[in-house]
């Protein structure tokens, strides 16, 4: 495999991206840490985990459901413009949750708190979207394996972070740590005008005087135009089999979350649970380093097929896993492959929406995993109590079989546009 054009270093020398990336990256810790701070605040001031469950439940239904409408507005007005408004209603929210007594309440701020988070994530990839353009578009594939990066280090620290402090009783201290890190970075990312996308707006109207044939980029684009894509974007094949993919990477994500705290409570050793799952985000962590690094010469669509077979087939080793020991070194061989997979889905998101309508696009990218991950969560649950951890853990290869059925879709569906 050569080497990937350039790396990290020389990636986050070019003007303006070690500042956006820095500056998402911090808020994106405080994103990790926000739902599970609500369950453990409000399980501390209520001592009801119904309540708790309810609001960080309403938080991650609003996130889902509402944050492809806050990227839709990015897209149409600008990060400049609406980052500024959706920080200081979070923040608001956030204060409501703090300062409301009532269950009621404090289910609705946090839901509220969900509804108007910044997807600080997205925002971050449309910006590399928008400087890797043209000549530089082959280091994309570099920049988004540094956002995974940085994804999978806020949910390495976040949680241990909330957990930590919430063992401690400090439970309104994590919470105000999240609030302050998203609204501090997201802050500093919306200062920073000089990286941002041109919103639709401004698109329309410089590309007003260009001609039909020059505005043409990739075929995708140049059916969707240089106006709003928000219309667009769920009407075509190609992005609702993307969301598809999205969507069964996050069913593998909600089978692990549940069935490996059920295989080591089942086995008598539920403090192996952490160490399998920290081992997890290690082994993910070093993949997608080196996958950034060293990237295979071969095209995205079809490194998304070897992903998938290789995610189904390592999957395939975690039901029959006889140990904890042995179920952690699974998990992390199998694990080898998320990076990969979300990087390319990443890239294949960006090849086939429109720019004007990227950030909507990406922000799709995350609900459709999200609503995947609690899907296989509920249904891992019930699986494990009616048949056993091991039994769970036969929805991790389901979940890679999707995902290769689906890579292989798209596959074809790329040859037969060529």
């Amino acid at each position: 495999m050569p080497r990937a054009a350039t790396g990290y270093r020389s990636l986050l020398r070019t003007p303006g991206a070690a500042a956006f990336f820095l500056a998402a990256a911090v808020g994106r810790v405080g994103i990790a840490m926000t739902g599970l701070g609500l369950f453990w605040l409000l399980h501390a001031r209520t001592g009801s985990y119904g309540t708790a469950g309810l609001a960080t439940a309403g938080f991650a239904v609003a996130e889902a459901l509402v944050g492809p409408q806050l990227g839709r507005l990015i897209d149409r007005f600008g990060q400049a413009r609406v980052l500024p408004l959706c920080l200081l209603a979070h923040g608001a929210a956030i204060a409501g949750v703090l300062a409301s007594s009532t269950p009621a309440a404090q289910i609705a701020a946090a839901t509220c708190a969900g509804a108007v988070v910044p997807q600080l994530g997205a925002l971050s990839a449309a910006r590399w979207a928008y400087l890797l353009r043209g000549e530089r578009a082959a280091e994309l594939a570099t920049a988004f394996s540094l956002e995974s990066l940085a994804n999978a280090t806020a949910f390495l620290l976040g949680p241990v972070l909330v957990t930590s402090l919430g063992a401690a009783g400090d439970t309104v201290l994590a919470s105000a740590i999240a609030a302050g890190l998203i609204l501090g970075g997201g802050a500093a990312l919306a200062a920073q005008h000089r990286t941002a996308p041109q919103p639709a707006r401004a698109r329309a109207r410089a590309g007003a005087g260009t001609s039909a044939r020059a505005r043409a980029g990739t075929s995708a684009q140049a059916r969707a135009g240089a106006g709003d894509g928000a219309g667009w974007i769920l009407r075509q094949p190609a992005f609702l089999l993307l969301a598809l993919l999205n969507l069964a990477i996050g069913l593998y994500f909600g089978t692990m979350q549940v069935s490996v705290s059920a295989f080591a409570i089942g086995h008598g050793r539920p403090g192996t649970a952490a160490l399998i799952i920290a081992a997890a985000s290690l082994a993910g962590l070093l993949a997608g380093w080196l996958y950034g690094l060293h990237r295979p010469n071969v095209p995205a669509r079809r490194q998304l097929v070897m992903a998938a077979a290789y995610l189904t087939g390592t999957a395939l080793l975690l039901p029959f896993a006889p140990s904890a020991i042995w179920l952690g070194a699974a998990v992390a061989v199998t694990e080898a492959a998320v990076p990969p997979t979300l990087v390319m889905l990443n890239v294949l998101t960006e090849q086939a929406v429109h720019p004007a309508a990227l950030t909507e696009a990406f922000t799709w990218n995350n609900s459709a995993s999200a609503a995947g991950s609690a899907l296989a969560a509920t249904l891992a649950g019930h699986v494990a109590d009616g048949w056993g951890a091991s039994a769970a853990l036969g929805q991790a290869p389901a979940a890679g079989l999707i995902l290769l059925i689906g890579s292989l879709l798209l596959s074809r569906a790329g040859r037969q546009q060529s």
